[in-house]
């Protein structure tokens, strides 16, 4: 059975970042991940990182200004310097805290325009994550979820991959959103699984924990083993309750 990766963008929330390290510690993962940890100094961070000994897999790079509906920068045309600044902030949080990833996201937009300034600025993007020791990922996420999203499913994020030609540019692959999208999990799964750099889960369709919906997930984790994936997979779920009473799949696994 794979190990499990706390992503404290959904669990723990209502803690401090570095409690909710402690916590997730606690609970039985073998690692953390975050969406947006900026607002928590990366010192603090990295001594909640060093006292559990749980690595952080990754980190997602900001929004934009949320509020005007922004959800990512790297493919709006236009805003291009914008995205590289927090292309760039994302990267030195990392690299302070031994992140192994950075999410670049996308933001909402479409067309040619779109697609030439993702490429762009994943050049750069994967060019200072070399320099600093960090992996850079790109993550398709559902039109139910995110309507207006430019990448929209794992084909297309296989094609930019492959102009890119980073060898440390990879796929976020989500279940929960190749589930809404493109429905075969397991097979999508391993048509991609060459480009795969981190791998995150939750049930379809509500995004809850992964003991119920419409994905089998004992099936799901048993192929990723049959894979030989050895890295720790992202419990990016929804908890009903609290946190910590949502746990009991680990358990029913």
């Amino acid at each position: 059975m794979p190990a499990f990766s706390a992503n404290l963008g959904f669990l723990w929330v209502d803690r401090p970042l570095s409690e909710a390290i402690r916590l997730a510690k606690n609970a039985g993962f073998d690692a953390v991940e975050c969406h947006w940890p900026y607002d928590v100094p990366s010192d603090e961070v990295k001594a909640a990182l060093r006292e559990t000994g749980l690595p952080m897999m990754g980190i997602n790079t900001k929004r934009g200004k949320p509020d005007t509906g922004d959800f990512g920068l790297s493919a709006v045309p236009g805003r291009e310097q914008e995205a590289r600044e927090a292309i760039l902030e994302a990267i030195e949080y990392a690299a302070a805290i031994s992140a192994g990833a950075v999410h670049v996201m996308a933001g909402n937009a479409t067309g040619e325009a779109a697609h030439q300034t993702f490429v762009e600025t994943l050049y750069y993007a994967s060019r200072i994550g070399q320099q600093n020791g960090v992996n850079i990922l790109i993550e398709p996420i559902n039109a139910f979820d995110a309507p207006g999203y430019f990448l929209k499913n794992t084909q297309q994020a296989i094609a930019i991959i492959n102009t890119v030609a980073a060898d440390n540019l990879g796929l976020m692959f989500d279940c929960y959103h190749v589930g809404r999208t493109e429905g075969d999990v397991v097979g999508t799964m391993k048509r991609v699984y060459p480009h795969i750099g981190h791998i995150q889960f939750a049930s379809v369709p509500d995004r809850g924990a992964p003991d119920h919906g419409e994905i089998d997930y004992k099936a799901v984790f048993a192929v990723i083993d049959e894979l030989g994936w050895d890295k720790p997979l992202g419990a990016e779920y929804k908890p009903k309750s609290s946190t910590d009473q949502n746990l009991g799949w680990m358990n029913w696994l």
